[in-house]
């Protein structure tokens, strides 16, 4: 019975992406263990890729900074930990398929690579917007002062320093490998939504650029995120913010339509009682040069037009024109005396309109209304407690509607999740239109300002909202709450044939003696790429996940009639505690069950 594989290393991915592009640059070597293992033979690729390999040319355009090669490596470093599930904090905890998580984004977005690579539709995050001491992830490689001026070039006794690259080369750094990992989630007409501001714009657009493509980029939205100016301001007043908008695969992702305003459909009226319904008249001249658009027309009351007006021309041919008129698609004005306008019916535009790249606070909110929501749904006792960079949910809800149809069970993420605006606005744009979009949320434990009684992080105030959201809103919503944490398995430094006959016995469970069924539950749903948001029930002591993709039973003690039942279901997938079997016996009995009864079943051991 085979044990179950460790976390993947995503630098194994990328070994698996070169072998199907040129499998004849992958070779064997042997590793500090002295097992073969695959490799990439670079001199052969490069042979492949002669002419277009830039490496040792003294010039090149990229962006640069102090830790980029540490970043890049913190992205392909292998995922550590698991997450652990917090039944008592969340609710529905067996059928929901929503997961809010609690650690740093970057241990939990390794994790997220087997379950859902390639499986993510919508990213929206909020990162932090570098404008002082606004973030806490360090990730073991951010800069001193020092330190920074030595890695630019900037300790010379002459240069001016510049201070502030500093923060933006640790924004960068903190940055880059997330997004580097977010990208590998997404499917293949996903996309990515970054709210940003002044201060990292022009950056972010060039990391995005490196990691997703230059031709992938979509727009860069402005959101009018107050409803007055700042008086008070020095310069001028802010009053937007971004959303950078980068596709998986411009080709195949387009923003879906948005719904008709009543405005734009009150601009349609029937003057004439056409029984074609309601319309508008459009302009029939343009600019746009067209030599067959000059002649002259006359109006129903006998006037002449010469021509359209100085610089412009019609935009049909007389041809056409005189078809349009024939079918009462011309409009001369109540007294048949105007200059003639083209009919356009409401029945025949299309039902949804095109989104622009500015998005005013009257129709996706401000900050002000942002932060009455939060205080609609979790009761601080601090005022410093309460965020300020906290975004509208009608503004997330706009990025929903763009980004996806609301049937086809979207998976939205958001690895900066705060004040839990969008897993808040997946949950009401669902029930707006009746959307099955789960989300995953991932905030770390960064504790509040002030310390109050019931909220001790910022998890905590998005794990309040969501949960008094979920309550008002009653039944269909539900979380299941998990956190990242150490491996629910011992690690052990010492060879197996060098322990001791008595320390072999200590080590034949591997569990943590403080880790739960579920516990092991979910590191083997990790672990062997399974969703952890599918259904969970229980029989015969087991845990089953989804429709039979796994029946887990980690017993201390197992009998053969139980293995026998797991069998009987012919799961794609089973799961026993090692320790579990007496002996080799009873462990080679439970696999001659199984290919009697299911021999389709993958067995593994923890």
């Amino acid at each position: 019975m085979e044990k179950l594989p460790s976390a993947t290393d995503p630098a194994s991915r990328d070994v698996d992406r070169l072998a199907d592009l040129f499998p004849l640059v992958v070779t064997e070597v042997t590793d500090a263990a002295g097992n073969l293992t695959r490799a990439i033979d670079f001199d052969l690729l490069r042979e492949h890729l002669d002419g277009y390999v830039a490496d040792g040319a003294p010039e090149r355009y990229r962006l640069d900074w102090p830790g980029r090669r540490m970043a890049q490596r913190a992205a392909r470093e292998p995922a550590t930990g698991t997450l652990r599930p917090s039944r008592a904090e969340s609710v529905d905890f067996d059928g929901t398929g929503n997961l809010f998580i609690e650690g740093d984004n970057l241990d939990v977005l390794k994790l997220l690579q087997e379950p859902f690579l390639g499986r993510i539709k919508v990213i929206y995050i909020d990162p932090p917007y570098n404008t002082g001491n606004d973030f806490i992830y360090d990730d073991d490689f951010s800069q001193t002062r020092a330190g920074y001026l030595a890695g630019s070039g900037q300790v010379d006794g002459v240069a001016n320093p510049e201070s502030g690259g500093r923060f933006h080369s640790r924004w960068l750094s903190m940055m880059y490998p997330r997004l580097a990992l977010a990208r590998d989630l997404l499917t293949d007409d996903g996309v990515v939504f970054v709210s940003i501001d002044d201060h990292e714009v022009d950056n972010l657009r060039k990391i995005c650029a490196e990691i997703f493509g230059e031709q992938n980029f979509v727009a860069q939205i402005i959101w009018q995120k107050v409803y007055a100016p700042k008086n008070s301001a020095r310069w001028f007043s802010e009053d937007h913010d971004y959303i950078v908008v980068f596709a998986r695969n411009r080709e195949r992702w387009q923003p879906r339509p948005l719904a008709r305003t009543e405005a734009m459909e009150a601009r349609y009226r029937n003057p004439d009682g056409d029984p074609r319904g309601p319309w508008k008249a459009e302009n029939m001249s343009a600019r746009n040069r067209y030599d067959a658009g000059v002649y002259p027309i006359t109006t129903p009351s006998g006037r002449v037009i010469d021509g359209p007006p100085r610089g412009s021309y019609w935009r049909v041919s007389r041809q056409r024109f005189d078809e349009l008129n024939d079918d009462d698609r011309i409009w001369w004005g109540a007294g048949g005396d105007n200059v003639p306008a083209v009919k356009r019916f409401l029945s025949e535009v299309s039902a949804g309109r095109t989104p622009q790249t500015l998005w005013p606070y009257d129709e996706v909110g401000h900050t002000q209304d942002a932060k009455r929501t939060l205080l609609r749904y979790v009761p601080f006792e601090h005022t410093a407690n309460v965020l300020n960079s906290v975004k509208p949910v009608e503004l997330v809800q706009r990025v929903l509607q763009l980004a996806g149809r609301p049937d086809d069970g979207d998976i939205v993420l958001d690895f900066f999740g705060g004040s839990a605006t969008t897993a808040h606005a997946v949950l009401a744009q669902n029930r707006a239109d009746g959307g099955n979009r789960r989300f995953i949320s991932v905030q770390i434990p960064e504790p509040l300002p002030v310390a109050e009684s019931g909220l001790s992080s910022i998890f905590e105030i998005g794990l309040t909202r969501v949960r008094n959201v979920v309550a008002e809103m009653g039944s269909g919503a539900g979380f299941r709450v998990l956190r990242w944490d150490s491996s629910n398995f011992a690690e052990i430094r010492t060879v197996p044939d060098d322990l001791a006959q008595d320390a072999v016995a200590e080590h034949a469970d591997l569990v943590k003696a403080d880790r739960t069924a579920e516990d092991l539950l979910f590191e083997v749903l990790i672990r062997s790429g399974l969703d952890p948001g599918l259904p969970i029930s229980r029989t015969d002591g087991c845990l089953v996940v989804g429709a039979d993709d796994l029946v887990a039973c980690f017993e201390e003690r197992i009998d053969p009639d139980v293995v026998r039942a797991i069998a009987g279901r012919r799961p794609v997938r089973a799961v026993f505690r090692d320790s579990a079997f007496a002996g080799d016996a009873a462990r080679i009995n439970a696999e001659q069950i199984f290919a009697e009864l299911s021999p389709g079943t993958d067995v593994r051991a923890v």
